[in-house]
C-alpha cells in the first residue's frame, strides 16, 4: 500500500511538475507526516526536490514525451477510446499533442473519410497503416519534448481550416486559471485551434483537476465536452453544469478488462 502510494505521488508530482504538500495531502488522503516521509523518500531517490511549501520535478519543466506516456498509460487509452466515439465519418476534426490524445488513431480504423488535422508526430505516425484517415499535418519545427510540431507557420495554417472537433489535451485545469499548458509554443496553437473549432473536447484524468501550470489556453467554460476517468471536485460539478459542459465519463468496464 505505501509503495503504491509513494509510486502514485511521484506519477502525480512528475505531470504537475509543481505540487504544494497541503495538495497531496487532499488528494491521496493522507496527513502531513506521512506526506512528509513519502517526500523523503522521492528526494533520496532523485525523482523530486523540495521547494518552499511543497514539492517539485527534478528535471526540466517538460517531462520528455516517451516518460510521460508511460504514466497512468491505461487511464490514457481508455480516454482516448471513449473521444473517438464522437468522431462521425466525414468529420474534419483536430488532434492536439500529448500523450492521451495519440490514442485515438487506432480507434479510428472503422471511421470513413475522416480529415484529421494535427501537430502531433507520433499520432501521424501511429495513422499511417489506416488508408481509411486523411492526415493533415500543421508542419512548422518540431519541438523534441512533445514531439509536436509548432511555430508561426503552424498558426497561419491553422487559420485556413474550419474544424468541426478538436480533441484537446491539458496540463491541468483551474476554476481560477482554466485550462492550463506547459509551453508557450504549444498554447499559441491551441489557442488558435479553439478559436477555429465548433465543438471543444477535453481530454483529461483526474489528476489534472485543481492543477495550474504556465499559461492557459482556454477558459473551462469554452469546452464542450469534458472526458475524464473519475468525478471531478464538488466545485467542479457545480461550474460544469452551470456552464452546460457535457461531463462524459470514460467506459470504467473497458478499464479492467485492460487490466487483467
Amino acid at each position: 500500500m505505501k509503495s503504491k502510494r509513494i509510486q502514485e505521488i511521484e506519477e502525480y508530482v512528475l505531470n504537475n511538475n509543481n505540487v504544494t504538500l497541503d495538495k497531496l495531502t487532499d488528494v491521496f488522503n493522507v496527513s502531513k507526516n506521512t506526506i512528509r516521509r513519502d517526500i523523503r523518500e522521492l528526494v533520496e531517490k532523485g525523482t523530486i526536490k523540495k521547494v518552499y511549501g511543497g514539492v517539485s520535478a527534478n528535471s526540466k519543466l517538460l517531462v520528455p514525451f516517451n516518460e510521460r506516456k508511460i504514466k497512468n498509460s491505461i487511464t490514457k487509452t481508455l480516454l482516448a477510446k471513449t473521444a473517438s466515439e464522437f468522431i462521425n465519418d466525414g468529420d474534419i476534426v483536430f488532434i492536439d499533442s500529448g500523450t492521451t490524445t495519440v490514442n485515438m488513431a487506432d480507434f479510428l480504423k472503422n471511421r470513413i473519410n475522416v480529415t484529421i488535422i494535427t501537430n502531433n508526430l507520433n499520432f501521424i505516425t501511429n495513422s499511417i497503416r489506416y488508408e481509411n484517415l486523411n492526415i493533415i499535418s500543421t508542419g512548422g519545427s518540431l519541438v523534441r519534448k512533445t514531439n509536436s510540431f509548432a511555430g508561426i507557420d503552424t498558426l497561419n495554417m491553422l487559420k485556413t481550416y474550419n474544424i468541426n472537433k478538436a480533441f484537446m489535451a491539458a496540463t491541468g485545469i483551474s476554476l481560477t486559471n482554466g485550462v492550463t499548458n506547459s509551453s508557450p509554443l504549444e498554447c499559441e496553437i491551441k489557442k488558435a485551434v479553439v478559436n477555429k473549432s465548433n465543438e471543444i473536447y477535453l481530454l483529461a484524468d483526474s489528476s489534472k483537476f485543481g492543477v495550474s501550470s504556465l499559461m492557459t489556453y482556454c477558459e473551462l467554460k469554452d469546452i464542450n465536452y469534458l472526458i475524464t476517468d473519475k468525478m471531478p471536485p464538488e466545485d467542479y460539478e457545480i461550474f460544469i453544469k452551470q456552464n452546460n459542459i457535457n461531463l462524459i465519463m470514460a467506459n470504467q468496464s473497458m478499464k479492467l478488462d485492460m487490466e487483467r
